[in-house]
């Protein structure tokens, strides 16, 4: 037992004196090899300082000359249309895609400069989802009872109930005013079938705002009969209503104060669905910064000192086992 000791002790000194000198070896190693970068620096320092300039005037102008505008445009679908405005969009796309210069003169869009990609997404209110609407309350109930609200309510299912949406779309360069987006919304209004739809609506919401005056017209000539009929002492009018100390006047006052507040409501939505997809802003030449847009001039300097150091490398790796190559040959 007390010979085994000691070796154990030597072996481990053994072994922490080879730890501690591959440390000091990959420290000296991490030295040398910033040593050699600086060197090769201070030996190239010229042409790597004019590829760095060259980089970043390269960069410079193609950050003038390519740079790409987003435009937005925010949209409430009206009459059900929200799978019919994705379908509008999603074409819109594929034409760009396909480059179809025939499709967008005829819509009214042929001047530069071209549009290179469009797309939409809802505005995600889950207050204004389930705002005087119990039937999407309890669905949005139903559905978090058993998922994460936040997944749920970025799902395709929950997207389209959403009362805006935000039109996106790129643009190669400054457009001078708003056409392009009027043209745009111009086709995506153009449907036989919801204006069909459009029409009844609006005859619908007018009708009902007609019915709600009249009837709040009638609930003004009762207050003021009764009115009348307490300040002369009479509470009876055969021809009338008979009113006593029972009568509930609270609910003639709240159904006028219920027929009134529904008739803004009604005139509000009659301003809203004069469209199909009805515009509420339009914001155009948002200069894009995503991605490398906007950031050439600092990324090519750096990339071609990078293409540079590769080139040498490779040089010197073909060159070494070239060498090799023809010793074992020989």
């Amino acid at each position: 037992m007390s010979t085994k000791v000691p070796q154990n002790n030597d072996d481990q000194e053994i072994d922490l004196v080879q730890i501690s000198k591959k440390i000091g070896n990959f420290f000296d190693g991490i030295n040398r090899s910033i040593f050699r970068g600086i060197q090769f620096f201070v030996r190239n320092w010229v042409i790597v300082l004019l590829l760095f300039i060259v980089g970043f005037g390269v960069g410079l102008f193609l950050d003038k000359t390519q740079k790409q505008f987003d435009n937005k445009i925010i949209v409430e679908p009206n009459f059900g249309s929200v799978d019919y405005l994705y379908s509008k969009i999603d074409l819109i796309q594929s034409k760009i895609q396909t480059n179809d210069t025939e499709f967008f003169k005829a819509i009214g869009i042929s001047n530069v400069p071209k549009i290179s990609k469009i797309s939409i997404e809802p505005i995600v209110d889950v207050f204004k989802f389930v705002n005087n609407n119990e039937q999407n309350l309890e669905v949005l109930k139903l559905m978090t009872a058993n998922g994460d609200l936040k997944s749920i309510i970025n799902e395709t299912t929950t997207v389209k109930n959403y009362p805006f949406y935000i039109i996106s779309f790129s643009t190669d360069g400054l457009l001078r005013d708003q056409s392009t987006a009027t043209a745009l919304l111009n086709y995506i209004n153009t449907s036989k079938y919801y204006s069909e739809v459009q029409k009844i609506r609006l005859n619908n919401i007018q009708q009902r705002i007609k019915e709600n005056d009249e009837v709040v017209a009638q609930i003004d000539g009762i207050l003021n009969k009764f009115s009348s009929s307490e300040s002369t002492g009479n509470q009876k009018n055969d021809k009338l209503v008979y009113y006593n100390e029972n009568t509930q006047l609270n609910d003639i006052i709240k159904t006028k104060d219920g027929l009134l507040r529904e008739n803004a409501g009604l005139k509000l939505e009659l301003v809203n669905s004069d469209k199909i997809v009805k515009e509420s802003s339009i914001a155009t030449n948002i200069v894009k910064t995503e991605s490398l847009k906007g950031k050439l001039k600092f990324v090519l300097p750096f990339l071609l000192i990078l293409i540079y150091l590769f080139t040498l490398r490779f040089m010197s790796f073909y060159k070494r086992h070239s060498a090799f190559d023809k010793i074992n040959k020989s």
